[in-house]
């Protein structure tokens, strides 16, 4: 079983940066994919980025490409979301999430994750 719980979201003016952290429990962290989700008020849940098990490959979704990076540290225990250049149409609530097979390619599916944490609110003001 594997515990997440998120911190650092918060209210940011436009242009802005955040640092959201995902701190997991569990054995066997260092070997699942890592990803972080958002939703925002009547939209549908969306992969936002991803991290494999040992963190040599990422995903990000073209709206925050360039903009976002996701990074993670085995020994902490710890995922993280670099959120620069931020926008009016990022406000949502983040969710970090982790897959339940261990060395699983599919990071970047989002179908493939199966623990959830209980999300942090990400406001950016225009």
């Amino acid at each position: 079983q594997v515990q997440l719980v998120e911190s650092g979201g918060g209210l940011v003016q436009a242009g802005g940066s955040l640092r959201p952290s995902c701190a997991a429990s569990g054995r066997t962290f260092s070997t699942y994919p890592m990803g972080w989700f958002r939703q925002a008020p009547g939209k549908e849940r969306e992969l936002v980025a991803a991290i494999s098990w040992n963190g040599g490959r990422t995903y990000y979704t073209d709206s925050v490409k360039g903009r976002f990076t996701i990074s993670r540290d085995n020994a902490k225990i710890t995922v993280y979301l670099q959120m620069n250049s931020l926008k009016p149409e990022d406000t949502a609530v983040y969710y970090c999430a982790a897959q339940r097979r261990s060395y699983s390619p599919n990071y970047a599916s989002g179908a493939a994750y199966d623990y959830w944490g209980q999300g942090t609110q990400v406001t950016v003001s225009s």
